[in-house]
């Protein structure tokens, strides 16, 4: 460790260094100056002036060899491990302290200053949160700044306002502490409830603050969705900006990841909301996402199969080529759908479902075309036993109406069966191949079409 004598030996010593080099270099220059002079006056002797430039040109490559070693010696001065780390102890040193006398003067405004002061310290306060977690902990835990900065929210002036918003985003970033701090402190009934008073960057501010403090939905600290609701659906409802919309549906799928706010959610209407953007391919994926959470209770899935758009809006995700996310998603919402329910595989094989899933389950991502195999296996169980209802015999019946049916009438009735399904097959295997990129995977296609016949897939 370097001691304070050290380091002041230290600094004495590269002082006279420089000075010495400096006294150095006035010699070394009066020297070349005087040389000069000689040759000035000594024009007669060609050997005397070249002899002159040969000294002169000697001196020059001493003096600039010296400064070369200074520097060197220099450098690897200021490269020594011990003052590296001194140095930088000392910078952090003074930054703490410059960072400490802001800290306790912009505190002590925004408790006693007036709006004008309270402005000041909120841009103070928001960049040192920014800047250092621990200040950011002590900012909330030790000096209490939630309460001044949650009174600037109910100001007038917009650019206050957004001050104010501005210092609690960042104080809210990456501490569960703080979070619930605001929570506790009663910030959720400072949202607005009518956004449409507020101009966007406001909107979009409000908005990313709300998606930090729902992360406490996923923790043990209780945070009331009820809440938070109004304001995130009227975002959804508003023509605020997509960015803004992307954010409140980031919110929302952090509170419909917790069963007990599922409630809430479907009760608001909420389903029909996400249905609608479900269709727009920016932030699909998202609104998805969060029917995904709905649709794995009784209340969501009820709410979704009432729907409209349940389940033509799906079918038609599930062509989007250049979404593989929204793909696998719209397939989990339809596979829950479909699941122990043939009122809606029933309205799925209407609406041409199983072309679509035939194409997912060969172009599709692996996740997506798993889970599109697994919904074409219930459309092939549930169609044999459709069918194995009304084939071989039935004990306990009698068949009286219409004529007997031979063995080789009915080989020759799944014969056609079998020819029809073939042609059908091979008909959606052409379009399926037209609509694929060319290369390997129309080669690929190709192959499975030759090689495959009715019985080896799963419809």
């Amino acid at each position: 460790m370097v001691t304070t004598s050290s380091s002041t030996w230290f600094f004495s010593y590269t002082t006279k260094l420089r000075f010495l080099t400096r006294i150095q270099k006035f010699f070394l220059r009066s020297r070349t100056t005087i040389t000069n002079k000689q040759h000035y006056y000594s024009k007669s002797s060609e050997n005397h002036y070249v002899q002159q430039q040969a000294v002169v040109a000697t001196i020059q490559q001493g003096s600039q060899k010296e400064e070369e070693e200074e520097e060197t010696m220099m450098m690897s001065i200021e490269n020594h491990h011990p003052l590296k780390e001194l140095i930088k102890i000392d910078e952090e040193m003074s930054a703490l302290t410059n960072n400490m006398v802001l800290l306790k003067r912009s505190v002590k405004q925004l408790h006693f200053g007036s709006w004008e002061e309270k402005e000041i310290a909120a841009k103070q306060i928001k960049r040192l949160a920014k800047d250092n977690l621990k200040t950011r902990k002590s900012l909330v835990a030790e000096l209490g700044v939630i309460p001044p900065l949650l009174s600037m929210l109910d100001s007038d002036i917009t650019d206050r306002k957004r001050l104010a918003i501005q210092a609690l985003i960042e104080l809210a970033n990456g501490t569960y502490t703080n979070k619930a701090v605001m929570v506790d402190s009663g910030i959720l009934w400072k949202l607005p409830r009518n956004v449409d008073n507020e101009d966007e960057p406001t909107r979009h501010d409000f908005a990313l603050l709300v998606l930090s403090l729902s992360s406490l939905a996923n923790t043990q600290f209780p945070i009331c969705s009820s809440e938070i609701l109004p304001f995130l659906i009227s975002i959804l409802d508003s023509d605020s900006a997509m960015d803004s919309k992307k954010t409140c549906l980031g919110s929302l799928y952090n509170l419909s990841s917790m069963l007990d706010n599922v409630g809430p959610l479907v009760s608001t209407g909420l389903v029909n909301t996400l249905m609608g953007f479900s269709s727009d391919k920016e932030v699909a994926d998202k609104a998805l996402a969060i029917l995904g959470n709905l649709v794995v209770t009784v209340m969501g899935k009820k709410a979704i199969e009432n729907d409209s758009m349940v389940p033509e809006c799906f079918i038609e995700i599930m062509t989007w080529e250049d979404k593989p996310k929204c793909q696998e998603l719209s397939a989990y919402i339809l596979m829950i759908l479909a699941h122990q329910c043939s009122e809606q595989r029933t309205k799925m094989a209407q609406l041409g479902i199983v072309p679509v899933l035939l194409e997912v389950a060969l172009l599709g991502s692996p996740l997506a075309q798993k889970r599109s195999l697994k919904i074409l296996q219930w459309f092939k169980d549930e169609r044999q036993t459709r069918i194995g209802a009304h084939s071989g015999p039935q004990s306990g019946i009698d068949i009286v109406i219409g004529s007997p049916i031979n063995q080789q009438d009915m080989n020759e009735g799944k014969k056609i069966i079998k020819k029809m399904v073939k042609q059908s097959l091979d008909k959606n295997m052409e379009s399926i191949t037209r609509r694929a990129n060319g290369g390997a995977d129309s080669l690929k296609i190709k192959a499975y079409v030759i090689s495959s016949s009715s019985k080896s897939l799963p419809y």
